[in-house]
């Protein structure tokens, strides 16, 4: 069974720094900041419910989160949903990440006091901003002169004196500024620019998302005598860059004839591992009991709190103007699952975007309920003409019980 829903979060691109889903916010997505009081007290609740519970610890860069203002750094129109860990248009095409991606990073480069940090990708200037409060230093670049432009007027009005910000191509760094202790990079090259590691203090740290369009998995990198010790961490989705960069991909999706990866699960990345190409994982198992029904492995969706975050999503480029309709296939299996209101229902849910990234409709396998075995389903969606993009969200989304999810497979019906 398909069908459509009007959840008010898929209205919104979820976009610069990873899908995200607002099922099972509960009080984090209630009100308007509309007072300092207001504004800190839904800050509170989101570091708590989404920064804290998703496995952040770090006590500076959770108290940096409290601190920092939000709702300063999204437009106006959009500031009733500051606090959500959610992505918002920026304009450009380009989006302010979700909070929980912006605690993960930086808390993965160690901030200290003295640290001298280089930002690629200023964005709105939230990274930044959290990031000044944490090192001595921030110099960030971006590349959409608009962007970059209003950032700096930001960081003025907001006294972010510790902030120095320029328009340019950040891959090239800010060599007369070099080296620095930590870099952060927020837009996802195929491979990672040779200047930034020059830039790279030695003891240095670096994070940034690698790969390819809609594969992409954050990498730490530590330079230990003048060389990169890398480690994989998790997936992860930006949207496109702006630039020559992009354009230079070798590797470029085909929105003609859509596809997902590791929808078998067979494939994983970082330590722990946990099935790659999926993001924003929340509550989910990576199974090996022997009793997948295709191959080795496949997931599991366990929740016990009515509402809570249980997901995992993944992007991929469709083009509605050549593809009319999708073929859905998995297998499924359930065990005491129970929906908790409208949005907390277990599904698979594509989520289509326009060349703007402006949501443009849902279509969905589901919901389920119950307790079955494994079974296999197919089921054929609509594609909206106006859609460019797509993303794949899978789990319980807030209902509660067990649900298990193998050789998910999504392409043309062959219109």
């Amino acid at each position: 069974m398909t069908r459509k829903t009007s959840c008010h979060w898929f209205k919104t691109f979820p976009g610069l720094a990873c899908f995200t889903l607002l099922a099972g916010l509960g009080a984090a997505a209630e009100g308007v900041a509309q007072t300092r009081q207001e504004a800190a007290a839904a800050r509170n609740r989101m570091v708590d419910q989404e920064i804290v519970a998703a496995g952040i610890t770090n006590p500076r860069v959770i108290q940096a989160m409290r601190d920092t203002p939000r709702h300063e750094f999204v437009p106006k129109q959009l500031r009733q949903d500051a606090y959500l860990d959610m992505a918002l248009p920026i304009g450009w095409g380009q989006t302010i990440s979700p909070p929980f991606i912006v605690a993960y990073m930086t808390e993965q480069i160690d901030p200290q006091p003295t640290d001298k940090v280089l930002e690629i990708g200023t964005g709105s200037g939230y990274q930044a901003a959290v990031l000044s409060r944490l090192v001595k230093e921030v110099y960030t670049i971006e590349i959409v002169e608009p962007l970059g432009q209003r950032a700096a007027r930001d960081f003025k009005r907001l006294k972010y004196t510790n902030i120095y910000s320029k328009i340019g191509d950040g891959f090239l760094g800010w060599p007369e500024h070099a080296p620095f202790d930590k870099i952060i990079v927020t837009c996802s090259p195929e491979k990672v620019p040779p200047p930034l590691v020059e830039q790279l203090r030695e003891g240095g740290r670096m994070i940034i998302p690698v790969g390819e369009r809609y594969q992409q998995v954050f990498h730490l990198l530590v330079k230990k005598n003048g060389k990169l010790e890398v480690e994989a961490l998790r997936p992860t989705n930006f949207v496109p860059m702006t630039g020559q960069a992009e354009k230079l991909r070798q590797a470029q999706p085909d929105p003609t004839n859509p596809r997902i990866a590791n929808g078998d699960f067979e494939e994983g990345v970082g330590n722990p591992p946990e099935p790659a190409v999926w993001y924003y994982q929340r509550q989910l198992e990576w199974v090996a009991d022997g009793k997948a029904p295709s191959g080795e492995r496949y997931v599991k969706f366990v929740n016990h709190r009515a509402g809570a975050r249980c997901q995992a999503l993944q992007g991929f480029a469709v083009d509605g103007r050549k593809v009319k309709s999708l073929q859905v296939s998995l297998w499924r299996r359930g065990q005491d699952i129970r929906p908790s209101g409208p949005e907390g229902q277990p599904l698979l849910g594509i989520l289509f975007y326009d060349e703007n990234r402006a949501f443009v409709g849902e279509e969905i396998v589901g919901p389920w309920r119950g307790t079955f075995p494994w079974e296999r389903q197919i089921a054929t969606v609509r594609v909206p003409p106006k859609a460019r993009e797509a993303v794949v969200r899978i789990g319980l989304f807030g209902a509660t019980g067990e649900l298990s999810l193998d050789a998910i497979d999504i392409a043309s019906a062959g219109n």
